[in-house]
């Protein structure tokens, strides 16, 4: 079984110092094999925020992290800076791989940079990335589960939330279901959700993990996500929200999930 712990939408600057040992606890409880750093790390980009970020995921002791940049891991005032060298400051902390991967007997973990220095909040994903990516989930080995990472929702629950989808998300769902993605992972919007998609799979959302940049009706939480091969390619994703009372991450929902079968080919069967 592989653990991963899905940390989004930190926004080191704004962040909470009692959550922050909060889901330093957490981590350390579970001892996950994996961290997913679904974007907006920081909240402006600055050579602080990013080391705070750093020291952060240090604490958490986790051995693997995968992360992907967030728009706001881009600088926004500095101009040279963001036109020239956007991603500098966060290659610095997290390296200079904006689309990292990640590959073990039951897992295939594929990061997408969905950031762009000429957009200030929405995302984009290329014709080349859709296509790149599909043709990596086709050739995933049997008994992996197939992980695509993003920053901002492929899909979205609330109308309001519609123009935060990224741009060439229509494509990417078609061409990533037809080739057997299981889970779509992505932040941005601070609201978090389980979501089957029309063309197969399943997107996975996660709200902000320890920013005071909270949406009403969604606190602080992160997703635990459990995937294990050897029980029919069995994955589940949990919610852990902040409990202030507690001042702990505690278990709130659970979704168990199981992938159908699939065609010879690598999509999903019918």
């Amino acid at each position: 079984m592989t653990l991963l712990l899905q940390v989004s939408d930190p926004h080191f600057g704004t962040e909470r110092p009692a959550v922050v040992d909060a889901l330093v606890r957490l981590a350390l409880a579970l001892r996950p094999q994996v961290l997913l750093l679904s974007g907006d790390i920081t909240q402006r980009a600055t050579r602080a925020q990013f080391a705070a970020a750093q020291a952060f995921v240090q604490r958490l002791q986790v051995p693997r992290c995968v992360a992907v940049p967030g728009n706001h891991d881009i600088p926004l005032w500095q101009l040279p800076l963001r036109l020239l060298r956007p991603y500098a400051r966060y290659s610095a902390a997290f390296g200079t791989d904006l689309e990292p991967s990640l590959e073990t007997d039951d897992l295939l973990l594929l990061a997408v940079n969905t950031t762009r220095w000429w957009r200030h909040e929405d995302g984009e994903v290329s014709a080349a990335q859709v296509g790149r990516v599909a043709q990596r989930l086709a050739r995933a080995r049997p008994g992996q589960r197939r992980l695509v990472v993003v920053h901002q929702p492929l899909a979205v629950t609330r109308p309001e939330d519609g123009k935060n989808r990224l741009h060439g998300h229509a494509a990417a769902l078609q061409a990533w279901g037809a080739a057997g993605v299981d889970l779509i992972i992505g932040g941005h919007i601070h609201l978090p959700f389980v979501l089957p998609l029309a063309g197969g799979g399943w997107a996975v959302q996660a709200g902000t993990a320890v920013s005071s940049r909270v949406r009403a009706g969604a606190g602080n939480s992160v997703n635990v996500i459990r995937i294990e091969a050897a029980a029919a390619e069995r994955a589940v994703v949990e919610r852990w929200d902040h409990d202030p009372d507690r001042q702990a991450f505690v278990p709130r929902e659970r979704h168990d999930l199981l992938a159908p079968e699939r065609s010879p080919g690598g999509g999903r069967g019918t």
